[in-house]
């Protein structure tokens, strides 16, 4: 029987370091530290014994503490034998393919940081550095300006990495010397390329500061075995065989070597007679076992002696120059700014493709062909962050964004622009947070930049990367978080400029044959179960937040992804319809995955989901079961109010519709994204609502006041009861909190391309008039979040809902909300029941004059006593009045003791 110890710290590397999934970033080992050693007894049979099984036993659950694959079921009570055993088939699925990822990488999250060795990087090594993954390519190389478009000059080369087993291709670009230039004559000379660009340019040479360095380190006579290094070898093969000792080894076999100890004593023999600094450092010791190999131990005063040296680094960084003395020695292999191309030969003949891991892609423009841009800009012209992330705060009242759209002339704007004019109306607003979509690089301009082709570029319509960084930082600067609207749920079919097709092969990155393509879209559809995929995807998320700080995403489509009809079918809400044959388990991983490893990077990030068949468990805790997104959006909710406003006359709306709407899965609704309306209700073919409120009334009319009266109060208690009644997050789509008469048109062929529509009126804000007044009352509505924590607060009690007087009212803490959507009658004391006897102030009124509305609310009515009675099964109530079309919001604001 043998016993074997274990270390108390080990580190772990992967199986093959060279994997390109190897990152080279600071996250590069993994240490499990134990407390004291283990040792695992084994019998002749081989089989562990009881105790061995429950201590193995007590360590997995240690490793699954707080883990329960069905964990959110039981909470919410809920009993599905069919889809809690598909749970847990996910959550094994999962921990099988993390043990795979870590096969492949030092750490899990190394996934994550890809881009750190794909595409284009600068090396130290005076030269540029190119990796791509086409694993169906026989031949990669890089065209560009730089090199006359040449497919043959900058190839991948044997012996310089070039092919691997994983279909990774890598090219490398070599700086050229100038003209009268020399190579550096030392290996670690480095020229600081990006950084510092005119640190060590001091004129000093390598030999001037090796000197020095050696000078300073060396004592006198030391630095003798340094410049002889065969010195030390030759005087012990001397002392141990004589002056005149073997020369070969046949020599050699003839000698009787003494042991260590022996020599060790002979030589402390010849040296007792000198003083204690020349005797030799090392002592030898013996444990007395046989097996033993004698032990060195040192001194106590050598080791301090050997410990005070300090290495001359300080004089080694100092030959590593900066970009100055590299631009007088050397020529860019790819200057910044040079147009390339990936070139591939295929077994289906040559192609060109911009490379799947582009930062800066110029889209097709006059005819010319796309193609990338080598983006790195010399340290002057490079942005600087002046501003760091703000707090997430506890309500997010969000502004969605589209760049292109953003500016009052008929063009594309830029991010300048929106830098400029944009940003300060959010700010005005009383927004927290900023959603852009479209910023990713995409095919067509009148697609809203859903089909993206490059993942990890910046759209050129609007501006360069370091533009983008600069409107990031300014968001962060007026306070402003920003999000993305992500597209990971498909991508575009374009073969010339996206993904598909990308190494002249069909299953790259997308599946192949029908499950590839969306049923009704025309894109093309991820391989999630891949690893390259899943390693491409889940950098590209963790890039735009380490590349452009970027504060949270919503994911596109998840439906789109999570089942292999797209989510195109129809939903009764029985739960086997969420664990069919038709869900894609890999895609389901992913989107698992993704938050597990955003919210471990970036602990501060928030994800969103925006998924039409309410994925059971969409924002539960993936240790429990759930998908792991911060917040899901109500998509019910802005097409409810599209139907009500064109299908079904105002006195026939259901107030009890409109709540359950509204509110959703009440164990959910703290989770949930509501809107009136966002982008989609506004572009290519939709009708914003201030459209259908106002755009057929003719000002002319003797009923235009009226209509335009009945426009103005339903846009505000549209906003005011969806931005009150629901979680802990509001969006608005910009432009329409102040009305915009018109829906946003991309150019496309059916309209001759025209910007027409595709802009925004600002100057409707200039003058007085329903647009001023609907934007006065939408900033008061967020301030009123702000200073009162609406949002903030628990889920209201909706307490009154009633069809026949079309009357809405709920608590939400201190605050009252009272709605009458009657568009007829109007109630001079209306009984709502409140619990807390007091003073109630109104604190906002949908019908003031400077909201567009008719002040019918006297002033002295702004202050509301409780009466002692019981109403809408509360203890008190109040009676309010009620003008038609009309909100009003109370705030207890005195509590009487009865």
């Amino acid at each position: 029987m043998t016993s074997l110890s274990l270390p108390t710290k080990f580190s772990l590397y992967p199986s093959n370091p060279s994997l390109p999934f190897h990152s080279r970033s600071k996250h590069q080992r993994i240490h499990f530290i134990r407390t004291k050693t283990i040792k695992i007894t084994c019998t002749a049979s081989g089989q562990p014994q009881p105790d061995q099984l429950k201590k193995k036993k007590t360590s997995q659950s240690e490793d699954e503490k707080g883990v329960d694959p069905v964990g959110f079921l039981t909470k919410l009570g809920i009993a599905h034998k069919a889809f809690a055993l598909f749970l847990r088939e996910r959550h094994k699925s999962l921990k099988d393919l993390k043990e795979e990822l870590f096969k492949r990488n030092l750490q899990i999250k190394d996934i994550a940081y890809g881009y750190e060795l794909m595409g284009l990087h600068r090396n130290v090594e005076h030269r540029v550095d190119y990796m791509e993954w086409a694993p169906g390519a026989r031949y990669c190389a890089l065209v560009g300006d730089f090199n006359g478009w040449s497919p043959t000059e900058d190839c991948a080369r044997e012996g310089h990495f070039g092919h691997d087993d994983y279909g990774y291709w890598f090219v490398i670009l070599e700086d050229k010397l100038r003209d009268g230039e020399k190579p550096d004559g030392y290996y670690f000379q480095r020229y600081n390329y990006v950084d510092d660009y005119d640190k060590g340019d001091s004129g000093v040479s390598a030999e001037e500061l090796l000197q020095k360095a050696n000078d300073e380190y060396w004592e006198p006579g030391e630095d003798r075995f340094a410049k002889n290094r065969f010195e030390v070898p030759a005087k012990l093969y001397e002392q141990i065989f004589g002056p005149n000792g073997p020369q070969t080894f046949e020599e050699l076999e003839g000698f009787q070597l003494p042991d260590a100890e022996t020599r060790y004593k002979d030589g402390k023999e010849q040296h007792k007679d000198d003083p204690p600094s020349n005797l030799p450092p090392y002592d030898v010791t013996d444990n007395g076992k046989y097996y033993d190999v004698f032990n060195i131990a040192n001194t106590r005063e050598w080791y301090e002696k050997f410990r005070a040296k300090s290495p001359p680094l300080p004089y080694w960084l100092e030959t590593c120059k900066g970009r100055k003395a590299w631009f007088k020695k050397y020529i860019p292999a790819i200057p910044h700014g040079s147009k390339y191309r990936v070139y591939f030969n295929t077994p289906n003949g040559p192609l060109e493709r911009v490379p799947a891991w582009a930062t800066y892609v110029q889209p097709e423009a006059d005819g010319n062909q796309t193609f990338a841009i080598h983006w790195e800009p010399p340290p002057e012209c490079a942005h600087k962050w002046k501003h760091t992330s703000p707090e997430v705060p506890k309500s997010l009242r969000i502004y969605e964004c589209h760049v292109g759209i953003s500016g009052s002339e008929p063009k594309i704007s830029s991010f300048n622009s929106f830098k400029e004019k944009v940003l300060p109306h959010v700010k005005e607003a009383g927004y927290n947070v900023i959603q852009l979509f479209g910023v990713v690089e995409h095919r067509d301009y009148f697609t809203a930049g859903y089909r993206v082709t490059n993942f990890y570029a910046v759209s050129g319509r609007y501006g360069t990367p370091e533009d983008f960084k600069r409107l990031v930082d300014e968001a962060h600067g007026h306070g402003l978080l920003v999000f993305l609207d992500i597209v990971h749920s498909y991508s575009a079919a374009d073969e010339m400029v996206g993904l598909s097709l990308f190494d002249g092969s069909n299953d790259c990155y997308f599946h192949t044959g029908k499950r590839g393509h969306h049923k009704f879209w025309g894109t093309r559809m991820f391989k999630y179960g891949d690893h390259e995929v899943l390693h491409f995807l889940l950098s590209n998320l963790n890039w735009w937040v380490e590349e452009y700080q970027i504060d949270g995403f919503q994911f596109h489509s998840v439906s789109s992804m999570l089942y292999t009809h797209n989510g195109f079918a129809s939903f009764t809400g029985d739960l086997e319809e969420y664990c069919n044959q038709y869900v894609d388990k890999d895609a389901m991983l992913y989107t698992v995955l993704a938050n597990e490893l955003l919210h471990t990077l970036h602990p501060s990030i928030i994800t969103i989901a925006e998924d039409a068949t309410y994925y059971p468990g969409l924002c539960e805790p993936t240790s429990q079961g759930g998908l792991g997104f911060d917040y899901y959006v109500n998509l019910s909710v802005p097409e409810m109010w599209s139907s009500f406003l064109e299908n079904i006359p105002d006195h026939q709306w259901i107030m009890s519709k409109i709540v359950s709407t509204l509110v959703g899965k009440k164990q959910h609704a703290d989770k949930m994204l509501l809107y009136a309306e966002n982008h989609h209700q506004s572009i290519s073919g939709g009708r914003s609502l201030a459209e259908v409120l106002f755009g057929g009334i003719d000002e002319r009319s003797s009923d235009a006041k009226e209509a335009l009266l009945r426009g103005c109060s339903l846009h505000k208690m549209i906003r005011c009861i969806t931005s009150t009644i629901g979680g802990h997050a509001y969006l608005n789509f910009m432009g329409n909190e102040f009305g915009h008469p018109k829906r946003v048109e991309f150019p496309m062929p059916s309209n001759n391309f025209s910007f027409s529509l595709a802009n925004r009126r600002w100057d409707l804000l200039e003058n007085e008039g329903v647009h001023r007044h609907l934007f006065n009352f939408d900033k008061d509505l967020m301030k009123l979040d702000k200073n009162e924590r609406v949002l903030s607060r628990g889920l209201p009690n909706i307490h009154h809902v009633n069809d026949t007087t079309m009357v809405i009212s709920y608590n939400r803490g201190p605050l009252l909300f009272v709605f009458n959507f009657h568009p007829t009658e109007s109630y001079e004391r209306y009984s709502v029941g409140v619990e807390e006897a007091g003073e109630y102030q109104v604190i906002l009124n949908t019908d003031e004059k400077k909201y567009g509305g008719q002040d019918l609310i006297r002033e002295d009515q702004y202050l509301q006593r409780t009466i002692s009675k019981r109403v809408d099964g509360l203890r008190n109530c109040l009676e309010v009045p009620l003008p038609r079309r009309t909100a009003q919001v109370y705030k207890l604001t005195r509590i009487l003791r009865i």
